[in-house]
């Protein structure tokens, strides 16, 4: 049979249905399950054969919820987690060992980058950091040592974007992990195990639920590197809850057109702020100005839902920027239904010295949107009268 196009998969890659014959999963609200006698359990737990046993291993509803991801993203395997950070960190802990040493550019996540320089080393594992506009100095940082290389792209807030396939020609000439942060994306823009990746993650938290619900990650990939993972996981703890996978699985049934209508409205916010006298710069990957625009379109179908733009005036036009705002949220949350607006020097990295945001372009004035399914008229009209206040 023909392989089933992405909208399809999302929506009917679920369970067998039980002997009720419910048209929709159900939920698998219990931390364990029975067997059908001494044989049956010890067969289970020696792994002869596949079946749930306790659902900090699996369960029904966290299996469905991986292997929509799997098909989403042409993945082998995968373990679903409580959070992108859970799934962030027991990725690294499972494949690493002290010792070992990680490439990472620079741009990413603030916990992703705490978990780097302050955790990780208590286990002697270092990382360096590449500049994203230097991939050409990646391979000055490899060493002996070096076991995973990282990326995420577009990065997190200044919506920089990465060659993945420049990323995956290293990683296959230096025998690397390449792992991907694939959250601002969605496996619905991009897919970077066509480009090289071994290893992507998401943090489900953000487009894949898209409405401010439930918590969670996932990570998909090589099976022997699944493998690794699950192991570690099963063991220490991190798994996502059965209610909210239902909740994830069902969301993505809707990922395509929301995020559809997410890019749509970004493209739209992303050309009125460009054209604004007060704002400096606008950063989106589908705007011709943008710095790896090229790149961009190379390996994405789409820009995704995050615009980043700079005020005039620094920190202090940041914070008036948000103080009128009407409409529009102040969270710190991103990929939700509602259009949410930060400012990133005052708040997620105000810890950071002036010049070490500079590093990855979070200067004093840059705002990230997250813009959402409201009507885009709506949401220009809030950030032009907030504009205007400057």
């Amino acid at each position: 049979m023909k392989k089933k196009q992405f909208e399809t998969e999302a929506i009917r890659t679920q369970l067998e249905r039980t002997e009720f014959l419910e048209h929709t999963s159900p939920l698998y609200l219990t931390s364990s399950f029975v067997f059908e006698d001494a044989e049956d359990m010890r067969a289970s737990f020696a792994e002869e054969k596949e079946r749930n046993i306790y659902s900090r291993f699996t369960n029904p509803n966290t299996s469905e919820f991986v292997e929509k991801i799997c098909k989403m993203e042409g993945a082998e395997s995968g373990y679903a987690f409580a959070t992108g950070m859970a799934a962030i960190f027991s990725t690294f802990a499972a494949l690493l060992d002290s010792g070992d040493h990680i490439v990472s550019a620079r741009s990413v996540f603030g916990s992703t980058h705490t978990l780097f320089t302050k955790y990780l080393p208590k286990w002697h594992i270092e990382t360096s950091y590449f500049n994203i506009n230097e991939p050409e100095s990646i391979e000055q940082l490899i060493t002996p040592k070096t076991k995973i290389l990282f990326a995420e792209s577009p990065t997190n807030p200044a919506v920089d974007i990465i060659d993945l396939e420049v990323l995956g020609n290293i990683s296959k000439k230096h025998n690397l992990i390449l792992i991907i942060d694939n959250c601002f994306a969605t496996p619905y823009i991009q897919q970077p195990i066509k480009f090289g990746a071994h290893l992507v993650i998401h943090s489900a938290t953000k487009l894949i639920d898209g409405q401010g619900r439930v918590l969670g990650g996932v990570t998909v990939g090589s099976a022997d590197l699944i493998r690794d993972i699950y192991l570690f996981s099963r063991n220490t703890g991190p798994a996502l809850s059965p209610f909210n996978a239902w909740t994830l699985s069902k969301s993505l049934e809707t990922l395509a057109v929301r995020v559809d209508r997410h890019c749509e409205n970004a493209l739209k916010v992303a050309e009125f702020l460009e054209a604004h006298p007060k704002v400096n710069w606008v950063k989106y990957p589908f705007l011709k100005s943008h710095p790896q625009y090229e790149v961009a379109k190379k390996q994405m179908k789409l820009g995704g839902n995050i615009v980043a733009f700079e005020v005039e005036g620094g920190i202090a036009s940041g914070r008036q920027f948000l103080n009128a705002i009407k409409m529009c949220s102040l969270s710190a949350n991103l990929g939700d239904t509602r259009t949410i607006v930060t400012h990133p020097a005052s708040t997620t990295h105000s810890s950071l010295e002036e010049k070490d945001r500079l590093v990855v372009n979070i200067t004093d004035g840059l705002v990230r949107v997250s813009v959402g399914l409201e009507h885009a008229d709506d949401i220009i009209q809030d950030l032009e009268q907030a504009l205007n206040t400057q």
